[in-house]
């Protein structure tokens, strides 16, 4: 199999356009999610939304900095999945959820156990095979879940997939708050 390089649209060249005009634009239409509201070991909760098609195959969507499970490019994700015959769940950090949390706790990149807790739960559920996903931030916490994991990753763990993910943090807040980036913060 022979890979192409990404050519973007000509109208999206240049690295702003190509990052602002989808989120502005895509709009994915999709099945509307079962909520469920996660209890936590700490007496909070984690809201997830869940795509069910009953299959024993399950994708976990971790989504980007300020972000939530209900942003474009998350639930395009879930629908191109759940057409391949996964289930999904897309699960929203704690503050970043319709419901404000109990604890005086926010989300951050190295919040791994809250990942552990969605994991944990999808195997009670009777998911057998799972594939993590992460966007940015996201994708960020995936990586780290695995790696912290390792010999104890949960066997149903199958895969993990990351993209944009800002392995530098401190370089990466250094660049957006650079003046040519304004429009981000």
């Amino acid at each position: 199999m022979e890979i192409q390089p990404y050519q973007p649209p000509l109208l999206l060249r240049g690295s702003h356009l190509s990052t602002i005009v989808p989120a502005l634009l895509r709009k994915p239409a999709f099945l509307e999610p079962a909520y469920e509201r996660l209890p936590t070991p700490d007496d909070d909760f984690l809201e997830l939304d869940w795509y069910h098609q009953g299959k024993r195959l399950l994708a976990i969507i971790s989504h980007g900095l300020e972000g939530d499970s209900r942003r474009p490019y998350v639930v395009g994700m879930a629908r191109a999945l759940y057409h391949q015959g996964f289930d999904i769940l897309a699960w929203n950090y704690r503050g970043c959820g319709p419901t404000l949390n109990r604890q005086p706790r926010l989300y951050h990149s190295g919040a791994t156990d809250d990942l552990h807790t969605v994991v944990q739960h999808a195997i009670r559920q009777g998911y057998q095979r799972i594939l993590l996903i992460g966007f940015s931030l996201g994708g960020n916490i995936t990586l780290k879940y695995v790696g912290e994991q390792q010999a104890d990753l949960p066997a149903a763990v199958a895969a993990a997939i990351a993209w944009s993910v800002p392995l530098d943090l401190a370089a990466g807040s250094q660049e957006i708050s650079k003046p040519h980036n304004f429009i981000y913060e």
